[in-house]
């Protein structure tokens, strides 16, 4: 299974992947969708539940921030590490990330 499709990613049954993005450096108000950009850093929540993390990523020379909520604190806890490993890769190509026999 992709992570893309993974029913992990889902929030009181609602898709998390891709996250929705928010500009963070005061560029442009326009708002990409998608698997886009390039992931740069992944940090977990430091609040509790610890159900989520965040995501930077830059696309066409703006960065953004996406937060990407599960409904498996465990699994997060997995995802992070996995996505940490996974910065400067495209978005798109990180979607492509099977995941059967990770999780």
């Amino acid at each position: 299974m992709l992570l893309r499709n993974h029913p992990h990613f889902r929030y009181h049954g609602v898709s998390s992947w891709p996250p929705v993005w928010t500009p963070t450096d005061g560029g442009e108000n326009n708002r990409p969708q998608g698997e886009i950009g390039v992931l740069r850093t992944v940090q977990p929540s430091s609040i509790q539940p610890a159900d989520r993390c965040f995501l930077h990523m830059d696309h066409d020379g703006s960065s953004y921030i996406g937060c990407l909520i599960v409904d498996d604190q465990a699994f997060c806890d997995h995802v992070v590490q996995l996505l940490q490993g996974c910065c400067n890769r495209p978005i798109a190509e990180i979607g492509n990330i099977e995941l059967s026999h990770t999780f």
